[in-house]
């Protein structure tokens, strides 16, 4: 900029930035930007020369921390928000329904022949649409559905049913009728009207119908007409001779077509020649309309609407047969000649425009920039890929446009708190980078109740996915954990397979223990089965609290050698020795058990020892107390050493 102009200070913090970004400044006339780069994720940050930074940020789950100083002035932070639409309740609607669509799209085998897989594709294809047209009766807003339907309906015809010359028309007949569905409103009002030859809008309906090729509603609204027109009786009669002569064509073969409707332009050229109608100003529009005039088509701008609609009505009054290969001409000629040469053509036009010149690329491309979501071109360049139209387009950086899309089209969808799902699916159905994709993402997911958190881990074990897997198990076990629902936390951390974590629960259980004198959550710890030799400390926590249940049930026996086998396999804690020798005393007090067991008192008066040393050293730790033990299990010896002496004698 110029020497005048001040240059601000500013101070970038990036908390987070994603992996393989690109960091570009940008110099302009405005003053610079700085962008950091990753596919459609971008993250920009301008200063101008007004001094007031501005930040805009295309990104939905990246953070990024900017502030700006400029010495005066203030800063100001603009959010913009990828696939706004996916909060609609009714485009989600679309999303849900069109899901079940892809999936079974996926399903179509590979091997079958071509011919067979056509009607399934052209069928999907109809199921996408009226899935768009359903939404489209709900939501107020239409426009952007009418021209996604438009766009599609389109493509079907021309791409995925791929239909020949004539054929072609009609199809390109049914594909303007239904988007052009006002003339039917109008023919109801007219015809619920008191005396509808009367209406004012009834010959605007004739010669819509007339426009759209629907020559038989044409004829039934004539002949109302010529029921009050005696005078003009047999005008109105040769009007219904031309119009009911007209060829359809889908009733001969092409050659047969061709030479029949040739005779009919030429009879209703005749007529025009021979001023048959020179005396009723409506039907001689409609003749000259029926011969294909340009100028008379281009007259009734207002019925036609579009100019997409002229083409259609030029080609079946002046070009029936016309090829596929020579639509592109056609079209162009009839853009230029409807729309105002003044302006420049839509996006919607440059769309239909690529598409009847047959550049599904461009039809693609143009959809990407001027669509807000990815939901149209990820489906919709889905189908065309299964039906062999996109093999020989593939992208610089190892993916096909089909993968790419559908990529970004699921990306969109993780981040709506229950659409994630549906992504899933889409991921799963890109083999090169679908995998990659749905790890970052899958770990991204909001685990806010146990019941989500159990649908991901489901869906990562279903696609073996350990690190995944563990990554949610420790969150959830971390958090039942910080709530004191140690059960919970003991269950997570055994299906994260996480020993350590295991090891810090089944000590808490023990604390508890130690502070109230029982256990909680003793259906989990009684099922646990080979899951208990996860750690030590579990292992300890069950088999203690089996040496409980044994006890309670009276089995002394039993529960001494449990006892004596905890004790000989030193996997106690420290701080629970006490403990052991507490819930020892009782037994040694039992008959049977110091009578046939002797060598249990060997073993607590082994660890009576260790407890002795070892209240030395604690504070906490109250001597008298174990002296006191000591003295139980001495005297306890004594007479196992004189049961075990008499037995050897």
């Amino acid at each position: 900029g110029d020497s005048s102009d001040h240059i601000a200070c500013l101070h970038i913090s990036v908390v987070f930035a994603p992996l393989n970004s690109q960091l570009c400044i940008c110099l302009c006339n405005q003053g610079f930007m700085l962008c950091t780069l990753r596919l459609r994720q971008t993250l920009c940050l301008c200063l101008t020369h007004t001094h007031t930074p501005f930040l805009t940020c295309f990104n939905s789950y990246l953070p990024v921390c900017v502030s700006g100083a400029t010495g005066s002035g203030s800063s100001l932070i603009h959010v913009v928000r990828k696939d706004e639409d996916i909060y609609s309740p009714i485009l989600r609607k679309l999303f849900n329904e069109s899901h079940h669509i892809f999936v079974g799209l996926q399903t179509i085998r590979e091997d079958l022949p071509s011919k067979n897989k056509k009607p399934q594709f052209v069928s999907i294809s109809k199921s996408y649409r009226s899935v768009i047209r359903a939404c489209m009766e709900e939501l107020q807003q239409v426009s952007i559905l009418l021209a996604i339907e438009l766009i599609w309906n389109l493509c079907e015809v021309l791409f995925i049913d791929a239909v020949p010359a004539g054929s072609l028309l009609l199809h390109l007949l049914d594909w303007v009728r239904l988007h052009k569905a006002d003339v039917d409103e109008k023919a109801r009002e007219v015809l619920q009207s008191e005396s509808p030859v009367e209406h004012h809008g009834y010959w605007d309906v004739v010669v819509s119908y007339v426009l759209q090729g629907r020559l038989e509603e044409a004829r039934q609204m004539l002949a109302k007409q010529a029921a009050q027109q005696y005078a003009d009786k047999n005008m109105y009669k040769l009007m219904d001779n031309l119009l009911s002569k007209m060829p359809p064509g889908s009733i001969h073969t092409l050659t047969e077509f061709d030479v029949k409707w040739r005779h009919w332009h030429e009879e209703v050229d005749r007529c025009l020649q021979d001023k048959s109608f020179a005396s009723n100003v409506h039907l001689e529009l409609i003749c000259k309309i029926l011969v294909g005039d340009e100028d008379t088509l281009l007259e009734h701008k207002e019925l036609l609407s579009t100019w997409y609609h002229f083409l259609v009505t030029r080609l079946l009054f002046a070009h029936p047969t016309i090829k596929p290969t020579e639509l592109h001409y056609y079209a162009q000629s009839c853009m230029a000649m409807f729309l105002d040469s003044r302006s420049a053509p839509e996006t919607l036009d440059s769309i239909l425009l690529a598409a009847f010149d047959f550049d599904i690329h461009q039809v693609i491309k143009d959809c990407s920039i001027a669509l807000n979501n990815w939901w149209f071109v990820a489906h919709l360049t889905d189908l065309l890929d299964h039906c062999k139209l996109l093999q020989s387009h593939n992208l610089h950086f190892g993916s096909n446009l089909r993968e790419f899309l559908l990529l970004e089209y699921a990306s969109g969808l993780f981040n709506h708190h229950s659409l994630w799902q549906l992504a899933v699916d889409y991921f799963d159905h890109c083999p090169e980078f679908g995998r990659v994709y749905l790890e970052l993402h899958i770990e991204r997911v909001p685990l806010d109740t146990e019941r989500k958190a159990l649908k991901v881990l489901r869906i990562c074990e279903q696609r073996q996915m350990p690190e995944q897997v563990r990554s949610i198990c420790k969150i959830m076990a971390k958090r039942a954990l910080r709530n004191n629902r140690l059960g919970s936390a003991l269950s997570w951390s055994i299906r994260a397979k996480d020993a350590a974590f295991a090891t810090l629960i089944s000590e808490r259980f023990l604390q508890d223990y130690c502070t109230r004198g029982t256990f909680s959550d003793l259906d989990l710890i009684d099922n646990l089965g080979p899951a208990m030799l996860l750690s030590d400390r579990l292992t300890f926590l069950v088999k203690y609290h089996e040496f409980h249940k044994l006890y309670g049930e009276k089995c002394f026996t039993e529960a001494a050698k449990l006892l004596l086998s905890l004790i000989t396999a030193k996997i106690a804690p420290r701080s629970f020795w006490m403990t052991l020798l507490t819930d020892a005393l009782p037994l040694l007090e039992q008959k049977e058990v110091s009578q046939t067991h002797p060598h249990l008192s060997l073993g607590l008066y082994d660890l009576t020892v260790i407890c002795v040393f070892w209240s030395f050293q604690e504070e906490d730790i109250e001597l008298t107390k174990v002296e006191l033990l000591r003295l139980a299990l001495a005297r306890n010896l004594a007479k196992a050493i004189v049961k075990e002496g008499t037995v050897d004698a």
